[in-house]
Parts: structure tokens; sequence; C-alpha cells
């Protein structure tokens, strides 16, 4: 069958009453799946679709209810362990780095054997090492199994989102991935309150018990989500081509062109004269939103304390507040992202967060810390949305998941590892986080001038249709 030979939605235009064709002997064995064919056509939302994006945001929702429970149990760790705090931050960054590692590690593999059956390992591995955690009896047991679900959580976002932009129809790709990325925020308030019920009854350890019910998930995947029509079309191409090779068969110079660059999935290929300018505008814009919620994100909580004299529980609360105004700022980004395009998104959800933020750096007393605050979230965090969305588009199949992994890894790299030194160091030297968090609007604000001057427009395109 001819290489371009394809499902009605997946790189071929087609009206909705064109009937699915296969692409090969391994899509043949799907299409038997109602499930596979519900998600190889564009066309309808079908109850396939929501379960794969259920499963997607139940994943960021539980990621986000891992990082809080983690930073939220930290004091308790501390004391039962007896750590001074260069140990007890010797640890989380071990950890970070082993996440890191689970950014590429994770997206790598999905290229070769694809996303569903990977993405249910990943779930089952993270929910079921949360218990070792929890019976740690020291504090290198515990580091090592934390370790182990911080490489897990890290890939699990990663495939769950190439899973979702793979298979929802191209017109609400950015609004579902949107509204998965938001549950993030909604996981992370979550844990604040089961961790002060469990924990105040039952200690630290009970709230990393509790994840386990994830496991379950990763039974849902397995069920009831397909494996993407994008990568078991770009795989029967694949096997086809290599076929006719071993044959001693001509074939097209598409064919041997595309072939070059899809036979081995690798690094390599994200800087291929083809593909310069994507990988170096997705790892811009991973970066700088790491970036951002690295110096602000994290710190906000001791800046509040030092230069306006809040006691744990209120900037607690405020936290809370303002990562669930974020969530409709998410939301209501990917509505924009769709509607409008991603580049209105980015600078929308920038110019708005670079502004407020600012205000809010210089404002005093609780009423505009708070108004202002809800306000600079919305921008602040709602960028997230279009920005998983924008990683996805900028890959094409063949290397999706190579791309993703290295943009984010390089990302949580810079913004998580290295940048932490500089807004320390600027604490340090100027005497408060003013100067550190006054860097951010600038930073958005050219981020998006980036984008609106430099960036392709990918919204509403079929992702054969971005890539070949």
């Amino acid at each position: 069958m001819s290489s371009t030979t394809l499902a009605p939605g997946i790189g071929a235009p087609a009206d909705a009453a064109t009937p699915l064709a296969a692409g090969g002997p391994l899509e043949e064995r799907h299409m038997q799946s109602a499930a596979y064919r519900n998600a190889a056509q564009q066309h309808t939302v079908t109850r396939t679709h929501w379960h794969i994006a259920w499963a997607n945001g139940l994943g960021w929702g539980f990621d986000g209810m891992d990082g809080a429970i983690f930073g939220l149990v930290a004091p308790l760790v501390i004391a039962e362990y007896a750590l001074t705090l260069p140990q007890y931050r010797s640890g989380v960054q071990i950890a970070m780095l082993v996440g890191i590692i689970g950014l590429y590690a994770w997206p790598w593999l999905a290229d070769r054997v694809g996303r569903r059956n990977l993405l249910a390992v990943n779930i089952a591995m993270f929910s079921l090492m949360m218990p070792l955690v929890a019976i740690a009896p020291n504090f290198g047991f515990f580091v090592a199994a934390y370790c182990v679900v911080r490489f897990a959580l890290n890939g699990e976002w990663a495939i769950g989102s190439m899973l979702v932009a793979e298979t929802w129809p191209a017109r609400l790709r950015g609004r579902i991935l949107s509204a998965n990325r938001a549950a993030w925020g909604v996981g992370a308030a979550l844990a604040g309150t089961i961790t002060a019920v469990v924990v105040g009854d039952w200690g630290w350890r009970a709230a990393f018990v509790l994840p386990v019910v994830v496991a379950l998930l990763a039974v849902y995947v397995r069920m009831l989500c397909p494996e993407s029509p994008y990568w078991v079309r770009t795989t029967d191409r694949k096997r086809r081509i290599r076929a006719e090779l071993a044959a001693g068969r001509a074939i097209t110079p598409e064919d041997r062109a595309w072939f070059g660059k899809a036979d081995k999935v690798g690094i390599r290929q994200l800087f291929l004269p083809d593909m310069r300018r994507n990988t170096a505008l997705a790892t811009f814009v991973a970066t700088a939103n790491i970036v951002a919620f690295s110096t602000v994100g994290l710190w906000m909580p001791l800046f509040l304390k030092e230069a306006h004299g809040w006691s744990t529980t209120e900037y607690s609360t405020f936290y809370i507040a303002w990562s669930l105004i974020g969530v409709a700022g998410i939301a209501g980004a990917g509505w924009i992202a769709d509607l409008f395009g991603r580049r209105l998104s980015f600078v929308i959800m920038l110019v708005q967060g670079a502004a407020f933020l600012t205000l809010w750096i210089y404002a005093e007393g609780k009423v505009a810390l708070w108004s202002l605050g809800m306000l600079w979230s919305i921008g602040f965090l709602g960028i997230w949305g279009p920005a998983t969305t924008y990683t996805a588009e900028m890959y094409p199949t063949r290397v999706r998941g190579v791309g993703n992994g290295f943009s984010w890894g390089i990302a949580f790299f810079v913004g998580l590892v290295l940048w932490p030194f500089v807004s320390v160091w600027l604490r340090e030297s100027s005497g408060s986080f003013h100067t550190a968090f006054l860097l951010i609007p600038v930073f958005m604000l050219a981020q998006a001038a980036v984008m609106w001057w430099f960036s392709p427009e990918n919204a509403g395109k079929d992702l054969d249709a971005i890539h070949v």
C-alpha cells in the first residue's frame, strides 16, 4: 500500500463519510479495536477521546499532588531523619536530576515502542513506588525510592500529552491539552487538604500511601485507551520501507528521504536542517516557562514571609487560591489558542502576567497582594496550557517523544538545577527577592516578542500537515 494512504484526519483531508483505510499490517490489527477506530478519525469526539483525556488529566493531577505533598511534608521528613538543610537539599537535587533523565528516557522509548502500553507501565511504576517512600527506614532509602517516583512521574505527562495530541481532533487540541495541564493545579490544591487531614492524624508517611490507588489508572489506560494512530502509521511505513530495501526493490525519493530520518530515532535528528528552528523554539518556550516558575512560583512563599511578614497559614492559603485561579487561566489560554491561534494566546497570557506580576512585586498590604496576586496568576500559570501544546506540535511523529523529552529535559536542568543559584545569589546580594522577581516580567515580554515574530502558527492543523 502506498505510504500516502491515510485515514481521514490523519495527514489527509477527507469528509466524515470516508471509510477508514489501514496504512499497513500493524494498523490492520489495531483497526479491529473500536477504540482505535474512534481515535483514528478526527471528525467526532467519542468516548474514547474522553477516556484518553481523563487518563492524561488524572496523571497531571497526581503529578501536582505528589509535588505538593513532598513540599508540605518536608519539615516533618527533615525532623524525623534528623537532617540538616544542606543534606535535605542534596537529596532533593538528586531526585530532580534523576527526574530529568526520565523526562528524556520515557518519550524516547515511546517513539520506539508506542505510547499506550508504556504509559500504563509508567503510571503503575510511580504508583507502586509511593508506598516504598512511605516505609523508608532512613533518608538514603527515602531518596532512592523518591528518585524512581520522579523518574516515572516526569515521563508520565510527556507520554500522556503526546497521546492526547495524537488522538484528539486538531481543532480542539489546544483546549484539551490545556484542560489536562490545568489538572496539575487542582491536584496541588487537593494535596494541601489531604495533607492537612491525613498527616495531622496519621503522620507524613500516610500521605505517600494514598497515591497507590493511581495504579488502577494503569488498568484504565490499558483497557480503554488505544495506541496513537500517528505512531502506528509511522511504524507501518518504516516497516514497509525496510522490507522493500531488504528485498532490493526501489523506493520513491520521498520514502528514501523520510526513512533516512525516521529509521533511527535519536537526538541528532533534532538538529538536522529541517528541525533546528523548531527545536530551538520549543526548547526556548519550555526553558522560559520553567525559569519563570522556579523563580517566582517556588520562592513566592519565602518572599511573602520575608518582605511582608506573612505567616505559614497566610501564604499557604494564598498559594492554594493562586493555584486554583491559575487553573482558569490555563483553560482560558487553551480556548484562545484554538480559536485565535497559538501566538496570540502566548502574547495575551505573557503580557497580562508580566504586567500584574510587576505591580504585585511593588504592592503593599494584604488586599493589594491578594487581588494583584490572583490577577497575575491568570497569565503566569495560564501560559502553561499553550506551552504544553506547542512543544507537542513542534516535532514530527517520528521524533515527537525525543523532541519533547529534549526540550523539557533542558528546561528542567536550566530552570530547576542551574537557575536557582542565580535567584538565590540575587537575593543574597540585594537583600530581597525583588531583583530576581523583576527579571521574570522582562523574560516574559521577551518570550512574547519571540513567539509573535518568529514562531509558526499551528492552530487547527493536522500533525502530519505540520510535519512529514
